[in-house]
């Protein structure tokens, strides 16, 4: 994990997100955590538990986004999910255990992608032997005197190097000038299509067996290949895959992997305020909801979840939870998951001046994307500083007007602002157009006049 102090990692998110510095600044503390923890004695590094956050705002002001970045800042395994999805024991969806399983699938995933780019030349160099055998198989070595094994020439040929194939090396500077490209080649590759198994069951436990018995019955059936003809690029990047999946040392993947998720993950736990109970309403879907917090209560708190990879503990998971809570406080929680969230953050609603900046700043601002998309186009976009306080000015009284959606509202705006233009673009190729405040009041004058429609439309 980088050691980047609080500050750099705030300095960090400023790059792509628009205020929210006290937010900002609580993630910033619990990732330093993590680091100051793994400094502390070892027989206190368990004792020290992860101070999870709840993120209290609006829709579209920057809390899954910040949790986003965060993960990309620690390298971090991270999954966002939902708590509305999951159910409690019992009733028909999810169950909250999933969200530790799929946390452990993206963590093998990403290991198992940085061995694939550690042993990439060797795998390479391998695949490009194994395509040279196949262009031009090497020839067998005949010895005169067959009847006897232990003859003293035969094993002084084993002994010696074997010596330089003109016509092989050859063909290896036409394969790698890309001489050869054109070529076909016969390859017997692995046939890995299993027999279809789907589980359905209302109990969310049983959602691993699927998993589990693909793994039984490949197990039971021999590996079968199948010939294709294929290109010399092509073959050869199959056979560099296959190499590759050769030299990864799996067990070392997958004990790395959990170490990764016990001691770096992060679960995002978005709406968790659709799993409060609305004062007087236990009835339906309201019944199952203080049952999802008493579920998901142990993970928190730290257990052990059983995943197709083996045991993992959840002790150390970072859980940063987020929600509008409109209808609901924080406090309307069961008091043991409170006890658990013991960090507070309430982002605040985007202002017009927001909008501006969201627009222009960040590396990856909207403004950006735009130009760039229909640069692709060969059409040069130029925005005007007035018509940049047009878009955010539309963008914030319709969110007064109507749903407040945050930076969201941003997207529909400018989707609706330059739909012509993005439509007419592939006929325009070389053309510069200028964005200024008349460009946008004819593109939306109507729409934002009209209350009705600017509810449908935006």
């Amino acid at each position: 994990m980088p050691t980047l102090t609080p500050r750099q990692i705030v300095a960090e998110l400023d790059k792509y997100i628009i205020g929210q510095d006290a937010a900002k600044r609580s993630v910033a503390i619990a990732l330093r955590n993590r680091w100051r923890r793994q400094q502390v004695p070892p027989e206190l590094r368990d004792e020290i538990a992860p101070k999870n956050i709840i993120m209290i705002g609006p829709t579209g002001v920057g809390k899954t986004e910040i949790a986003r970045r965060l993960a990309r800042l620690a390298q971090s395994p991270f999954l966002k999910v939902e708590a509305s999805k999951f159910t409690e024991v019992g009733y028909v969806g999810r169950d909250v255990e999933s969200m530790i399983r799929d946390l452990m699938e993206l963590s093998a995933s990403m290991v198992k992608a940085e061995e694939r780019e550690r042993v990439h030349d060797e795998a390479k160099r391998i695949a490009e032997e194994r395509l040279l055998d196949i262009l031009l198989p090497p020839a067998r070595e005949e010895d005169e005197d067959e009847d006897d094994p232990f003859n003293e020439s035969r094993l002084e040929i084993v002994r010696r190097e074997p010596e330089p194939n003109p016509t092989r090396e050859k063909l290896r500077r036409l394969l790698r000038q890309g001489k050869l490209n054109e070529r076909y080649v016969d390859l017997d590759i692995s046939d890995r299509s299993m027999p279809m198994v789907e589980v359905f069951s209302s109990q969310g436990g049983l959602e691993e067996m699927e998993f589990q018995f693909r793994d039984m019955l490949g197990g039971m059936f021999p590996p079968r290949t199948k010939q294709r003809k294929v290109k010399v690029p092509e073959a050869l990047e199959i056979l560099a895959q296959e190499e590759s999946q050769n030299l990864i040392d799996m067990d070392r993947v997958v004990s790395e992997a959990v170490a990764r998720v016990e001691q770096d993950g992060i679960v995002f736990l978005d709406e968790i305020d659709k799993i409060i109970s609305v004062e007087g309403g236990r009835h339906g879907p309201e019944v199952s909801r203080e049952g999802v917090q008493r579920d998901l209560l142990p993970i928190v708190e730290g257990s052990t979840v059983t995943t197709k990879y083996g045991m993992v503990r959840t002790d150390h998971i970072l859980f940063i939870a987020s929600g509008a809570f409109h209808m609901v406080k924080p406090s309307d929680l069961i008091p043991e998951m409170q006890g658990r969230f013991p960090i507070r953050v309430e982002l605040q609603s985007l202002t017009k001046e927001d909008f501006v900046r969201i627009l222009t700043e960040p590396k990856n601002a909207l403004i950006t994307q735009y130009v760039a998309l229909l640069k692709t186009e060969e059409v040069n976009l130029n925005f005007t500083d007035d018509a940049i306080e047009q878009i955010a000015d539309i963008a914030s009284r319709v969110n007064e007007r109507t749903e407040n959606i945050g930076a969201r509202r941003l997207h529909t705006v400018m989707e609706r602002l330059l739909e012509e233009l993005s439509f007419e673009a592939p006929d325009m190729s070389g053309v510069a157009v200028k964005i200024d405040a008349d460009y946008v009041d004819q593109r939306l004058k109507d729409i934002q006049e009209d209350v009705d429609l600017s509810r449908y439309i935006l």
